[in-house]
């Protein structure tokens, strides 16, 4: 198996991230956050910070570093710090102190005083219920409520009434913070060409083009540059507040401005995943075929309404067959912090309770659960004509079923000593995309090859697949290819997210190969080169003709050329007419718990996955698994807790739980592999997100074998456990 490229320098702490770059006059920035949740600031006593050593300069809404507000046609307006008074949300940044030191930022920071017109703060989803809102269309320009009903039903309650078998519940999921392990920050230095910032973000041409809007600059000026990223899975999809501030005071100050959020700041200053409550009823017959399925959603956002959590439409919208749909989706707009992609935004939330109903409709029926879920297996999502391309979940389910040893389990569980234990699985869907992006490949005299695009790799193996698919498609070794990623005077690469990284990127490198290699057949035969008026061909890495052959290497130094190079570019086209693309899996778990202290812990853990053509096996189950681990996280451990006031109870790394490896026994993954070509020249599909969707669900469908005991909300604790 083929290990990462990037793998040595990270090991080694050679790698470079953002903060890591340091530069002669550098000043140290450090963010100030509001301490209410809902208000105006009336006044800021900066007189103590401003004459505190080392101090350059003191910034607030009453003297801003001037920032606009930048669009993107993807992720649309972004905030930018600083520019009003308005307070919506407890740690909100509205200020900035720059020193000669990080320790002189920050004590100065401590001396800023702030008061405040204070005013009513709304900050509990479930308070806020009464005043949701319809959540604006999808990213598919969905609407939010819809239906798809059978001929002659009027509507979906007649079609639950109607049918033998109902079941109904309410599930909630809590708020999460991304916790990256490396915290939001950026370097800015200005120079004659204008600005360069080092910043760990998901996509460094967008980062560019935000900042260049935002300081109102031109975008050639503009060099973002990150080649490695200490996680992000969503919350780095944004230009952080970080790089906004330093590029903005940097080219106050004229000098280098390094600023970092501190972990508990990242807990607010940054967005993070919405709390849901989901309602879910479903009818079916007595042979488990589905009649009906209702799944309304409540998320909530920050009053910004910056992003929706789609748990209704990202699940129960495509998940199964069933002959009556009605879904539909709000929005709570609290005083909390910003709202953002995840890791399988909608989902990861939506398949806990659509895969909880399941699981409690099975129990109904007195019916294997994934009898359940063959019975209802979609050859298309409800209502739409497009089939899926490749979809082979019924393998993903009998062959996780013989690896795990579903056939032994007991309807009620068993029990080993003082422990109670029990098997659940889960269903895993996640849809495949593509993003637009370009990949520029260069040929060298010295036979190797580079392959680059601006786009980031946050710990994905983005830069290994880049090797491996462009040492494919050029016919040499992958040791002989550079990958490079992170630096936004590549060709734009996009935006790392949607788990569209290796499909996006993989098929422009194939286009971009067959566009450099015919180029250098007709370098090779052009007057006064070695094959001149030639027809020639290429294997191997070489050029042939005449029963001679040449290295790529041999023929531009014959000619006289240090490299050569070609872009290609590839987006998703006409294959969404006519096809639906998915990637698949299924999910399964043990759970002990306890029979007197009642704590839970998963003791195995099973996922078989349908994700098209996997290039890289060792990354590939090294992203799934990871994915495995966050859904035991946000089912035992994960949730952040917003006080009445708006106050963040466990905004650290202390008090937000995290599973530990004491949490967690050895994952096993494993792959059903049917390249999937219509989706994409690779034949790969996304499985950066999918291996966190399905697994909380599967913790709680096994607490519930286990205990007889149905938790409908997830972090699940000791208190859910008790007789």
């Amino acid at each position: 198996m083929t290990s990462r490229v990037d793998g040595p320098l990270k090991v080694t702490g050679r790698a470079k991230y953002g903060a890591d770059n340091n530069f002669a006059g550098m000043a140290y920035g450090y963010v100030v956050l509001s301490t209410i949740a809902h208000g105006e600031i009336e006044a800021m006593d900066v007189t103590a910070a401003k004459s505190a050593p080392g101090v350059l300069g003191v910034y607030s809404p009453f003297d801003p570093l001037e920032l606009r507000a930048p669009t993107s046609p993807i992720l649309g307006a972004t905030w930018v710090p600083l520019q009003d008074k308005e307070v919506t949300y407890y740690g909100q940044p509205i200020g900035f102190v720059v020193a000669e030191t990080f320790e002189q930022a920050r004590d100065a920071a401590m001396l800023v005083e702030v008061s405040y017109h204070r005013r009513p703060a709304l900050t509990s989803l479930r308070d806020g219920l009464a005043s949701a809102e319809d959540a604006p269309p999808t990213a598919r320009q969905e609407p939010a409520s819809l239906e798809v009903l059978a001929p002659g039903v009027e509507s979906i309650e007649d079609a639950l009434a109607a049918s033998p078998v109902v079941v109904e519940a309410t599930y909630t999921t809590a708020t999460q913070n991304h916790a990256a392990m490396e915290p939001h920050s950026a370097v800015a230095v200005w120079g004659p060409d204008g600005l360069t910032v080092y910043s760990g973000n998901q996509g460094s041409d967008l980062q560019a083009a935000d900042l260049a809007a935002a300081l109102d600059t031109d975008l050639s000026s503009v060099h973002a540059v990150n080649p490695f990223v200490g996680g992000a899975f969503g919350g780095k999809g944004r230009t952080s507040v970080p790089a906004f501030l330093a590029a903005a005071a940097a080219r106050v100050l004229d000098r280098p401005v390094k600023a970092a959020l501190t972990r508990e700041q990242v807990f607010t200053a940054t967005a993070g995943r919405a709390a849901t409550v989901q309602t879910i009823a479903l009818g079916a017959d007595p042979d488990g075929t589905l009649i009906a399925l209702r799944h309304d959603s409540w998320c909530s956002t920050d009053t910004g309404r910056s992003f929706v959590e789609p748990t209704s439409h990202g699940t129960s919208r495509e998940w199964y067959a069933t002959q009556n749909l009605a879904i539909s989706q709000k929005v709570v707009p609290l005083n909390v912090p910003p709202t953002t992609f995840m890791r399988a935004p909608g989902e990861a939330p939506g398949s806990f309770a659509l895969e909880s109903a399941i699981d409690e409709l099975a129990v109904a029926l007195d019916m294997d659960p994934i009898e359940l879920r063959l019975r209802n297996n979609s050859t298309a999502p409800p209502g739409k004509d497009l089939q899926w391309s490749s979809k082979h979940l019924d393998e993903c389910f009998r062959v996780g079923a013989a690896r795990f040893g579903w056939a032994n389990r007991s309807p009620r569980g068993r029990t080993d000593g003082d422990w109670l234990v029990g098997l659940g699985m889960a269903t895993a869907m996640f849809p495949a995309l593509r993003f637009p992006a370009t990949v520029e490949i260069t040929l060298r005299e010295d036979d190797t090859a580079v392959v680059a695009t601006s786009g980031a790799d946050p710990g994905t193996g983005l830069l290994t697949v880049l090797s491996l698919v462009g040492a494919e498609s050029l016919d040499i070794p992958p040791e002989r290819v550079t990958p490079r990623l992170g630096d936004s005077a590549f060709p734009p690469g996009g935006m790392s997210g949607g788990s569209t990284g290796t499909a996006s990127a993989g098929t422009a490198i194939m286009i971009a190969a067959a566009k450099v290699l015919d180029d250098l057949a007709a370098l090779a035969s052009s007057p006064g080169a070695p094959f001149e008026g030639m027809e020639v061909s290429y294997a191997d890495g070489r050029v042939l003709a005449g029963g001679r052959a040449m290295t790529f290497g041999e023929l531009l130094r014959a000619v006289d050329h240090a490299s050569i190079s070609a872009t290609g570019s590839s987006a998703p086209g006409e294959e969404l007419t006519k096809h639906s693309f998915s990637s698949f899996g299924a999910q399964f778990c043990e759970v002990r718990v306890h029979r007197w202290t009642r704590e839970a812990r998963v003791s195995r853990m099973l996922g078989v996955f349908d994700a098209g053509r996997i290039i890289n096996e060792k990354a590939a189950r090294s992203q799934l698994s990871g994915g495995m681990i966050w859904g035991v996280s946000a089912a035992l451990h994960e949730g952040l807790e917003i006080e009445a006031n708006g106050r963040p109870a466990n905004a650290d790394l202390a008090g937000y739980l995290l599973p530990v490896n004491a949490d967690i026994p050895d994952v096993e993954v494993h792959f059903v592999e049917y390249p999937d070509t219509l989706h994409n020249a690779v034949g790969a599909r996304g499985l950066g997100e999918i291996g966190t969707v399905g697994m909380a669900a599967a913790v709680a469908n096994a607490v519930h074998n286990a205990t007889g005991i149905r938790v409908r909300h997830i972090p699940i604790v000791i208190e859910d456990l008790l007789d």
